[in-house]
């Protein structure tokens, strides 16, 4: 599956704190994000299997985190059901 710029996502594993850029002071202390944290694919790099820039956000949709995750590393998330196949 092809991933595109602001398709919804959330990881697969937990991401380290060495990974991630932190935005907002209060997340400053945390050691991980833990698996299935929904974030934004903000850009998608060129390549084979192209890593993603992804921004983790709040309910109100305030940034709190963005880091660079690999496929294996992210499950898409829809909201409708395809009927296609």
């Amino acid at each position: 599956m092809t991933l595109i710029t602001l398709d919804t996502v959330a990881n697969l594993t937990p991401i380290a704190r060495d990974r991630l850029t932190l935005v907002e002071p209060e997340y400053q202390s945390i050691q991980q994000l833990p698996i299935g944290k929904v974030s934004t694919i903000l850009e998608v790099y060129p390549g084979e299997l192209p890593p993603y820039l992804v921004e983790f956000a709040d309910l109100h949709g305030q940034e709190y985190a963005m880091t660079v995750l690999q496929p294996t590393e992210v499950l898409a998330l829809h909201y409708e059901l395809s009927l296609s196949s």
